[in-house]
């Protein structure tokens, strides 16, 4: 704190970004200021809430890069961002994660649907919301217009020709004007110009049906109805035809929403919607997100519009109170809190027209977004809740299926090993139907040989509860065994007889699928009948997915290691000792086979040893 006190002291009013790190040196969180000064201090006086107390108990330094203007330092974030993707910042997911629809730039274009975006003068359009609008969007637009569908140019004309829906390039002559005309009319209907195209295609079904050319007529008249079902999500028409990105958001306990309203040509087409955790300023973080969703969209509309400030917040919250959030975080040098400036910024940055409209139809469409985004947050924390429920109420179930009073705690285990090589077990922890994963434990085995899975769980179950009881540690209400009999009576007999412990067992037992058939308990083993669909049967499918996970990643790990350790400990003049301090030095066998003759001096390896070392290991090499 004395060395952050200082570095205080000499930050600049001035706009800026800062980035906060942790005792590792890592960035953990990028922010943007009017006023760094007053910005970066907040977080170090004060009182603050939950999510923010989380951050600030982490930061041990920070950095800050001085710019120019609010718009430089809203596009370096979004830098930063990207760069260092910082754990307590909103991350966008990946841009490629968006599917558009490209027309390639070749001398015969084709339709492709992608997420790659590249600089290589294609027309791209979207994003879609989903794979599956962009593809069907793709297959109508497919019929309509006879672009080249073939990757490769094929020698001889293919089923799409005959199907009239190639040109087939691959041996004709087609005029260039041809493609121009078809491309227009895609980019006017990718852009929203859909009743254009229809009156097109009405116009040509009509003189098809005047020339007899019925089963063109009729082919016509599908895609009309194609255009119509494609446009029957339309939620709200606007009087103008102009393209545009609605934002809204929405915030609640420490999560919040972003919802998009993609409106082409006037209509509302589809929207969008993101849900994450945020640990900044609601807004700033909004203005977050919207600026990384546009650093590589290649599709900007002709209008975005954005929420004020108030519309996302808690519906609880005083329109005083949310005032009063704006004074004081001005006051500390806010994230551009102001909605009108952060809209400044990204309409001179992105060269499109930016407003925070305040009345009229443009305002009924960002709260029609803010609304959306307030009920998808809603619904996320109601799945939650029942979830919860849902988990809870299968463990009661399954304490009364099994006539226990209480069931909370089950501690579960398994072992894993390999032609008994590297033996292990592990144990994982469920309280109320969930994972514990801060309880899970795992076992060397150290007493047994070779593949014996009664008595490693002798060991095992004695290890464990004998410390259980040495450090009053919590007993559980169940343990379950990944087995059948012979592992049960061996816990129940170190537990009963050892231990003096009477904690119900019961045992897990596979089908030849390796999946959960059957739970038995009791002494002689009864099964216990439990619907397979059943909520109870779900929660022991759980349990003995996740011990078994967690043992065979553990075996893993330690097969690992020994095949490290037997890998050096054959190199001649490689004993225990420098086995160790050659693993301790390079971190890796990897890292070992790496090296040169000079990084094994400061361990006093000298040249002839250390040749040995590196030419035994990468003759092991697989090719």
């Amino acid at each position: 704190m004395e060395a952050i006190r200082h570095k205080l002291a000499l930050l600049p009013d001035l706009p800026g970004c800062y980035l906060m790190k942790n005792k590792n040196g890592t960035i953990i969180y990028v922010g943007k200021a009017k006023i760094l000064k007053n910005r970066v201090r907040s977080y170090f006086t004060g009182s603050h809430d939950g999510k923010t107390q989380r951050l600030v108990s982490e930061i041990r330094d920070f950095e800050y890069i001085v710019t120019g203007s609010n718009m430089e330092a809203l596009i370096l974030e979004c830098n930063l961002i990207k760069t260092h993707s910082p754990r307590y910042n909103v991350l966008l997911k990946d841009d490629k994660t968006y599917p558009y629809i490209k027309i390639t730039n070749e001398p015969h274009p084709r339709l492709e649907v992608t997420r790659k975006i590249l600089k290589d003068k294609a027309k791209y359009f979207g994003p879609y919301p989903n794979a599956y609008a962009a593809q069907q969007t793709k297959k109508l637009l497919d019929r309509m217009y006879p672009l080249r569908k073939c990757n490769v140019m094929p020698k001889e004309v293919c089923l799409y020709y005959h199907m009239g829906q190639c040109l087939a390039p691959c041996v004709k002559e087609v005029p260039q004007q041809t493609y121009d005309e078809m491309i227009q009319e895609i980019v006017s209907f990718l852009n929203g110009g859909h009743e254009e195209i229809k009156q097109e295609l009405q116009r040509k079904m009509e003189e098809a049906a005047e020339e007899l050319y019925f089963e063109r007529a009729k082919e016509l008249r599908d895609q009309i109805r194609s255009i119509d079902a494609l446009m029957e999500k339309q939620k709200i028409t606007m009087n103008d035809a102009r393209n545009r990105d609605v934002f809204g958001f929405a915030v609640d306990k420490g999560w919040m929403c972003v919802q998009i309203l993609y409106v082409r040509q006037g209509k509302m087409i589809e929207r969008h919607a993101s849900v994450f955790p945020f640990y900044g300023e609601a807004y700033g973080d909004f203005l977050s997100y919207v600026t990384q969703y546009y650093s590589d969209n290649p599709a900007l509309p002709q209008e975005i519009l954005l929420p004020d400030r108030k519309s996302g917040q808690q519906e609880e919250q005083t329109e005083e109170q949310v005032e009063e959030q704006v004074s004081e975080a001005s006051d500390e040098g806010g994230e551009l809190l102001d909605a009108e400036s952060g809209a400044a910024a990204l309409q001179n940055w992105l060269n499109v027209k930016t407003l925070v409209p305040k009345r009229g139809l443009k305002r009924q469409m960002t709260q029609m977004a803010v609304e959306n985004a307030r009920v998808a947050l809603d619904e996320k924390f109601r799945l939650i809740e029942r979830d919860v429920e849902r988990t809870s109420r299968a463990a009661e179930n399954l304490g009364v299926a099994l006539g226990l009073t209480e069931l909370s705690r089950i501690e579960a285990f398994d072992n894993s090993n390999i032609q008994g090589t590297n033996p292990v077990s592990a144990m994982v922890v469920f309280i109320d139907g969930k994972p514990a994963k801060k309880e899970y434990r795992k076992y060397k085995v150290r007493t047994v040989q070779g593949p014996d899975d009664v008595e490693t769980m002798r060991e095992v179950v004695r290890r464990r509860y004998e410390r259980v009881l040495k450090e009053d540690l919590l007993l559980p209400d169940l343990i379950v065994m990944d087995g059948g009999k012979g592992q049960m009576a061996a816990a129940k007999d170190v537990l009963e007889n050892e231990l003096g412990l009477f904690i119900p067992v019961c045992g897990l037992v596979k089908d030849t699928k390796h999946k959960t058939a059957q739970l038995i308990i009791g002494d002689p083993p009864e099964p216990v009948n439990l619907a397979r669909d059943s909520q109870e049967f779900y929660l022991l499918q759980r349990i003995q997915d996740e011990v078994h996970r967690f043992a065979i990643s553990f075996h893993r790990e330690q097969r690992a290691k020994s095949m490290v350790v037997s890998q050096l400990d054959a190199i001649p003049g490689v004993g225990e000792k420098r086995r160790k301090l050659l693993l301790k030095h390079f971190g890796s066998l990897k890292k070992i086979k790496e090296a040169s003759i000079e990084d094994f001096r400061p361990l006093s390896i000298g040249d002839k040893l250390a040749q040995t070392i590196i030419d035994s290991l990468r003759d092991e090499e697989p090719e």
